[in-house]
């Protein structure tokens, strides 16, 4: 593994997209740590820190604040990231299936370019309304505050006008949301591919000191407080984090990776003077077909069900009855997990149902003489794939459901920290997970089109990639054009972001224990 390491920097080519990569990567960074203009630093890092240990970085906020790692919560000029983007990249996505006029459109020679440009529109508008929203939320802290059961904070965090700061900041955090679209493309195009998916990933890394250090602090210290108040030796907690991260790395490569394999035969046929055909193959069809998206959808909609229960309880007081619903369907709860077991599945159901078309998969087969053995050609085909992938489905969303509340079973049973048991699993390890297969299985491709050893040296990275909010792939190495000493200067400055980074984080740990 370590030599395809090293082999990565004999290829110029590959070289090259690395660099890119990584000094784009900085620049996302730098964003996502500029405050915006008429914030006060000092309050908003309380309101913030009250945030986190009053929710313990569930719902909504905390899943949306890690995806951009913690950008959001810092009130960052990049703090919408790349969500934006994606929400708009699935919107289209889900429109082509049921909109059969953008159907066609992506089947044209330019459709593709028109559907990506009709995403960016949709990304300006989803960015603006995100954008207004998290204006909104910094510019009525207390409000908030309400709404996510805290009851304490009361200090205004702008110094300056509201109005004036909702305008500016809405415009600001539009703007850097497309400047993260645009980082995103620049890393699918020039860089090693999968452009919004890294910066998804990135985000989520990035905030791992922050949940480390408060276990570091206790790992090393008498005690350490867990997630439901009390407090423990810090071994226990340390063995515990070690368990869930060795378990949930195995489930969650084991769950992106497996695949049922359909055989396939394909007829002999006479092309001229030539024979084609007469051989076998196979289909492969994930077990994960939906991926990340019925978790993701699930706890959104679990999270936007308790802040108005909680918020109308604590605002209104003839409404105060509706306080205990609003608990009632939080994480540590048994509806809660009922609910999410519940919309894991429908969700896993309605992604297949939309996104896979066993009909147009039978057709394909057809037009290539390819049959699957035993059974008949054409709307057979189509009713067998549907009958496989509703069972693979269900074993799916069967592991879906224990990966979403595998942290919560450790946190709630085993008082573990909540904050680092949510970044090391669940909804965050399966990203983290099948971006990085999908990456090393792109990037191992490119070694072995230059006859060097892959990451395995027995086998290649098996399965197929997880679904990607961006249907583009990285582009051949033989016609990749390089940056110049733009790359080189792109390499400088990651190079001096890297040790500034590892300086702040080495000084976080130390300031912790």
């Amino acid at each position: 593994m370590f030599s395809a390491f090293i082999n990565s920097w004999k290829v110029p080519e590959l070289r090259n997209r690395i660099i890119v990569t990584l000094g784009l990567i900085f620049i996302s960074r730098i964003g996502a740590n500029v405050p915006l203009p008429g914030i006060d630093p000092t309050v908003l890092a309380g309101f913030v820190e009250q945030i986190l240990e009053g929710t313990g970085a569930t719902g909504a906020v905390g899943l949306y604040n890690a995806f951009t790692g913690g950008a959001m919560l810092k009130g960052a000029i990049f703090a919408l990231g790349i969500m934006p983007y994606i929400s708009a990249s699935i919107i289209m996505q889900l429109l082509g299936a049921v909109w059969p006029e953008l159907a066609r459109l992506r089947q044209e020679e330019n459709g593709q370019q028109k559907i990506a440009q009709y995403t960016r529109y949709m990304t300006i508008a989803i960015g603006f309304v995100q954008g207004l929203m998290v204006t909104q939320m910094l510019s009525n802290p207390s409000t908030v505050g309400h709404a996510l059961g805290l009851q304490n904070f009361s200090e205004n965090i702008l110094v300056c006008d509201k109005t004036l700061f909702i305008c500016l900041g809405t415009l600001i955090l539009t703007a850097g949301a497309l400047i993260m679209t645009w980082i995103g493309e620049q890393i699918t195009q020039r860089g090693i591919g999968n452009g919004a998916s890294i910066l998804i990933v990135l985000g989520i890394v990035a905030d791992l000191p922050n949940a480390i250090s408060p276990f570091v602090s206790g790992l090393f210290g008498e005690q350490i407080i867990d997630g439901t108040g009390a407090s423990q030796h810090g071994l226990g907690s340390f063995l515990g984090m070690l368990l869930l991260f060795v378990a949930g790395c195995a489930a969650l490569v084991e769950i992106t990776q497996a695949v049922r394999k359909i055989p396939v035969q394909y007829a002999k046929r006479m092309v001229g003077r030539k024979m084609y055909g007469g051989q076998s193959n196979f289909l492969p069809m994930k077990v994960n077909y939906a991926g990340v998206m019925p978790v993701i959808f699930a706890g959104a909609i679990l999270s936007f069900l308790s802040l108005p229960f909680t918020w109308l309880g604590t605002t209104v007081p003839a409404l105060d009855f509706l306080v205990p619903w609003g608990a009632a369907i939080a994480p540590g709860h048994n509806v809660y997990y009922c609910l999410m077991a519940l919309f894991v599945f429908t969700f896993s159901y309605f992604w297949v149902s939309v996104m896979f078309k066993p009909i147009q998969v039978a057709d394909e087969l057809k037009k290539n003489n390819g049959y699957i053995p035993g059974v008949r050609p054409g709307q057979h085909t189509a009713n067998y794939l549907e009958f496989v992938m509703n069972r693979l489905t269900f074993a799916g969303g069967v592991f879906l459901v224990v990966i979403a509340l595998l942290p919560d079973f450790f946190i709630y049973e085993f008082d573990l920290y909540p904050r680092l048991a949510r970044v090391i699993g669940g909804t965050s390890g399966l990203i983290v997970v099948g971006v990085v297969l999908d990456t090393m299985r792109q990037v191992e491709s490119l070694l072995l089109q230059r006859h060097y050893d892959g990451f395995l040296k027995k086998s290649r990275i098996g399965g197929i990639a997880m679904p990607s909010m961006n249907p583009r792939r990285i582009a051949d190495v033989d016609a990749a054009q390089g940056l110049g000493k733009t790359t080189y200067i792109l390499l400088g400055v990651f190079a001096l972001g890297l040790a500034v980074a590892l300086y702040k984080w080495i000084m976080v740990l130390v300031s912790s224990l």
